[in-house]
C-alpha cells in the first residue's frame, strides 16, 4: 500500500466515521420538532432514490435486475432502514440527552454483536481472546446504560422499552451486514442502492399507515422548514457522502484497517454532546473506554490469527453500520 494510498484511505474513513458521529446528536436536535418515524421516512426516501439515481447512470439498468433475489434484498433493506431507524432513533428520543450517546456506543458495539451472531448461526466458537473483548466491551456497555449505578438494573430504575428498541435497531443491522456477504458478486454501489430503495420505500410506507391509523401525526411544513439544516445534513452528509467515502476508504486500507475508524463514532458524539451541553458521567466515559480498547485489541488479534473461527469473525466484522470492506461485504451505513 502506497503512502498517498493510506493517507487518502484515512481521511476518506475518517470523514465517514466522524459524520456517523455527529448524526445522533443532530437527530437529536431535529427530533425535538418531528418523530423519529416520520424523520426516518423522508431520509430514507430521499436516499434511496438518490442512490438509485447514481446507479442508474454508473452502471445502467442492467444493476436494477434482482436476480430472483428480490425479496432477500426486501427482508435485508427493511432489517436496515426500517428496524434501525425506528428502533434507534424512537429509543434515542425516548431517552433524552442521554439516548444520543447511547445511540453512539451501540454503533461502536456493532463488531462484537456481529461476532456472536456468526457464532450463533455458523454454530463456530470464536477463540478465547475475542470473546474476552466481546465481554469487556459488553462491560462498557453496561457502565454506560447504568452510568455506574448497578442496581437500577435490579430496582428497575431503566426504561426498558427504549432500550430495547434501540438493541432491536442494532441487531437488525448486525444481521444486514452480516447477511450481505451472499451478495458477494455485486458492486457495493449496487446493493447500498437496492436495498437503500427497498428499505425506504417500506419505510415511508409504514409511516403512511401509521399516519392514517392516528398512531403518528403528519409533520407540519413549518416544522420540516425548521429541521432542513439536520435533515440535509443526514440526507447527504450522514447518508450519501459518507457511505460513499466509506467505500473509497475501504478500498484504500482493506477493512481491518478501516475497521479501527470505527472509534471515532462515539468519540465524535462525545464532543458535539459537550458542545451543546450535555454533562458526560465518569462511569459513561470509562464505558465508552472500554469498547474502544476491546475494539482495538480484537483488530489487532484478528490480523494475526489465521485460525478459522478467528478469521470467520474478522471476515463478518469487516461491515458493521455502513462499514464496506472491499467486495465482499456490501454495508451501508444507517
Amino acid at each position: 500500500m502506497s503512502k498517498k494510498h493510506f493517507w487518502q484511505g484515512a481521511l476518506f474513513c475518517l470523514f465517514a466515521a466522524v459524520a456517523w458521529g455527529a448524526m445522533f446528536p443532530i437527530a437529536e436536535s431535529a427530533l425535538h420538532h418531528i418523530d423519529p418515524f416520520w424523520f426516518s421516512g423522508i431520509r430514507y426516501l430521499v436516499v434511496g432514490l438518490l442512490l438509485a439515481v447514481i446507479l442508474g447512470l454508473k452502471e445502467g439498468k442492467r444493476a436494477f435486475r434482482t436476480e430472483g433475489r428480490g425479496l432477500k434484498l426486501w427482508v435485508l433493506g427493511t432489517l436496515a432502514f426500517t428496524v434501525y431507524n425506528f428502533g434507534v432513533f424512537w429509543g434515542q428520543q425516548q431517552l433524552g440527552k442521554s439516548g444520543v450517546l447511547l445511540a453512539s456506543i451501540m454503533e461502536s458495539f456493532m463488531p462484537m454483536l456481529a461476532v456472536l451472531f456468526v457464532w450463533m448461526v455458523s454454530r463456530k466458537r470464536p477463540n478465547s481472546w475475542t470473546l474476552s473483548c466481546v465481554i469487556v466491551a459488553f462491560i462498557g456497555v453496561l457502565f454506560v446504560v447504568t452510568k455506574g449505578d448497578f442496581a437500577t438494573l435490579a430496582n428497575g430504575g431503566l426504561q426498558l422499552l427504549p432500550l430495547l428498541s434501540v438493541f432491536a435497531g442494532v441487531t437488525g443491522w448486525v444481521i444486514f451486514t452480516v447477511s450481505s456477504d451472499q451478495f458477494s458478486g455485486w458492486s457495493a454501489l449496487r446493493f447500498s442502492a437496492l436495498t437503500s430503495l427497498y428499505g425506504g420505500v417500506t419505510t415511508f410506507a409504514i409511516v403512511l399507515i401509521m399516519t392514517a391509523l392516528g398512531i403518528v401525526d403528519t409533520p407540519a411544513v413549518s416544522s420540516i422548514v425548521t429541521i432542513m439544516p439536520e435533515m440535509l445534513f443526514m440526507i447527504v452528509v450522514a447518508g450519501l457522502l459518507a457511505l460513499l467515502s466509506w467505500i473509497q476508504g475501504i478500498q484504500r486500507l482493506h477493512a481491518i484497517n478501516g475497521m479501527l475508524f470505527i472509534n471515532f463514532v462515539p468519540a465524535t458524539t462525545f464532543i458535539i454532546s459537550v458542545i451543546q451541553g450535555y454533562s458526560i458521567s465518569g462511569a459513561e466515559m470509562f464505558g465508552t473506554l472500554l469498547i474502544v480498547c476491546a475494539l482495538i485489541v480484537n483488530n489487532v488479534i484478528s490480523r494475526r490469527s489465521p485460525a478459522e473461527p478467528t478469521s470467520k469473525v474478522a471476515a463478518t466484522q469487516k461491515s458493521v453500520h455502513g462499514r464496506l470492506p472491499k467486495k465482499r461485504t456490501h454495508a451501508p451505513t444507517g
